[in-house]
């Protein structure tokens, strides 16, 4: 059994609770989730209704217009379960037609949101409530209003220009032009009224309604390519996850195209490498993950795609042979020049939550409009923006992740979930673009390595290569040492150090679950660089 270290000495206390416990980055989310756990609800039904409330107060990073996955822990199986609800491209889209005039954050970049399915089938597969039900907090919150917190107030203002200049209807997603200021009351009718007309009618009822047609009619007239017919036919899908062991415990990811396949690789890299050895934060400890996250990125960026038009070779890059190859590559004392994707054998804003109940159950789930408001697009009269997940495609003809038609792209949103052989450890996840497999990873090393308690792993300092990864700028989180920055910039690592409001960007934010098994004792965190925190039952 993972053992855990109860022993405290963070910034920010942890939450105990032995019932269900929800763990968000905003604190009307967190409530909402636990009045559907007080209402019979499970952990399912509970990280809906949180990521619901997160569409309306966090849509700087999320909403209805964006994507979600879910990773899903059956009590009474101990099975881990995985949702993939992002969206396709406009079957009609060419990459030889917009190569041309790409914008990351222009209209061929929206692809079809898939949150609204992905929320319907969470539900339908893992939950006990529905969508009415669900939604019940999120659409009592649009229509009455809630404050706005310091950190979203900050990026809603930083997007002003972007709903004002991208979208005719861009104002709606503002107050007389202008962002809503900390503290102000932010009401939501067009979203209350979209989230009704899904609670009533189900997905059906947005992708082929009201709010369907207003995507494709904004769309259209910005020359997007996005039809009626893209909309009616998407479709979420249950997937079986993917797995590798670090030390006593199980490291669980959703399948590519998200890149939950980062972090497990350069996990499976690190386990040989004797981390737990060296002291977090030293030279040594940062450069070996830096240099496994490299690797890792290397494979990622070279060979994760839609599955269902390109084979990932999942089970051949997490193999013992291919690992030990890349491990071998790691110098004690230099960063390799270029980190490049190796040779097979044979061949960001978002937010993240998490929730648990008194059965045992635990969903980790992620939601994102990638960069952002996303497109900065905004359906007339439904609340919401839509995402620019269409910037995870690769503009190079013939790589297996490039732009086409109908075909997921290269996802970087991703949910985590640990177990032993023991059982459930618990769920977890760091939100941030390209910082995300770095967060699992970091976290992970933290919980096994160390034994820290979960708030405590949260709290720790981290690296991200945010920027572009595998081989650009490393920013470094204030508590590492100068000293070490120094010794790994001398080997070769390109670094920065990260402050101020500009930490929190890069470095992400996160949420994390563990139980304690001897008393059966939740533990949970909730990361201070968000406005978030956990509650429990």
């Amino acid at each position: 059994m993972l053992q855990h270290s109860i022993a405290w000495g963070g910034r920010r206390s942890p939450l105990l609770g032995n019932r269900g416990v929800a763990s968000t980055s905003q604190p009307a989310a967190t409530r909402a989730g636990l009045r559907i756990l007080d209402a019979g609800g499970n952990a399912a039904d509970a990280a809906v209704a949180c990521a619901a409330v997160l569409g309306l107060v966090e849509p700087t990073s999320t909403g209805l217009g964006g994507d979600c996955f879910c990773l899903f822990h059956e009590a009474a199986t101990g099975e881990v379960h995985a949702l993939n609800g992002s969206g396709r491209s406009p079957a009609g889209l060419r990459l030889e037609d917009v190569a041309e005039d790409w914008e990351r954050q222009g209209v061929h970049a929206a692809t079809v949101p898939g949150a609204a399915a992905g929320w319907e089938d969470a539900l339908a597969r893992h939950g006990r409530m529905d969508l009415a039900t669900v939604l019940g907090p999120a659409i009592e919150l649009a229509e009455g209003g809630t404050p706005i917190t310091p950190v979203i107030a900050r990026a809603w203002e930083s997007q002003e220009e972007l709903l004002r200049e991208q979208s005719p209807h861009g104002g709606e997603l503002l107050i007389d032009g202008r962002a809503p200021r900390a503290g102000e009351v932010w009401r939501n009718a067009g979203l209350a009224r979209t989230m009704r007309e899904l609670a009533e009618g189900g997905s059906a009822a947005f992708y082929e309604g009201a709010a369907g047609r207003a995507i494709v009619e904004v769309l259209a007239g910005l020359g997007g390519a996005m039809t009626a017919g893209d909309l009616a036919s998407h479709q979420s899908t249950f997937e079986r996850p993917i797995s590798a062991r670090y030390g006593e415990a199980t490291v669980w990811e959703c399948r590519p195209n998200g890149q939950g396949l980062t972090a497990l690789l350069a996990l499976r890299i690190l386990d040989g490498m004797g981390m737990a050895e060296l002291p977090a934060r030293s030279t040594g400890w940062v450069h070996r993950a830096l240099e496994a996250l490299r690797l890792a990125f290397a494979d990622a960026r070279a060979r994760i795609a839609d599955p269902a038009m390109s084979e990932v070779p999942v089970e051949a890059l997490l193999s013992e042979a291919y690992v030990s190859e890349r491990r071998a590559l790691i110098a004690e004392d230099a960063a390799l020049e270029l980190a490049t994707a190796g040779e097979l054998p044979g061949g960001s804003d978002t937010v993240y939550l998490c929730t648990v109940d008194e059965e045992g159950n635990a969903c980790s789930f992620i939601n994102s409009n990638y960069e952002g408001f996303g497109t900065g697009i905004v359906p007339s009269g439904c609340g919401f923006s839509l995402q620019n997940r269409g910037a995870g495609f690769s503009l190079e003809a013939g790589h297996p992740n490039a732009l086409a038609g109908g075909k997921r792209p290269y996802h970087t949103i991703m949910p985590g979930m640990l177990t032993d052989g023991d059982g459930l450890i618990g769920p977890f996840g760091v939100m941030g673009g390209w910082n995300q497999p770095q967060g699992h990873a970091q976290v992970v090393m933290h919980l096994v390595d160390r034994g820290l308690e979960p708030q405590n792993a949260i709290d720790e300092p981290r690296f991200s290569m945010y920027g572009d990864p595998p081989n650009g700028e490393v920013w470094m989180e204030e508590g590492f040492a100068l000293e070490a920055m120094s010794e790994l910039a001398r080997m070769g690592h390109r670094v920065r150090p990260a402050a101020g409001p500009v930490r929190n960007h890069v470095v992400g934010k996160g949420q994390i679950i563990v139980r304690d098994r001897e008393t059966g004792t939740w533990w949970a965190g909730s990361d201070g660089r968000a406005d978030g925190c956990a509650m429990a039952q």
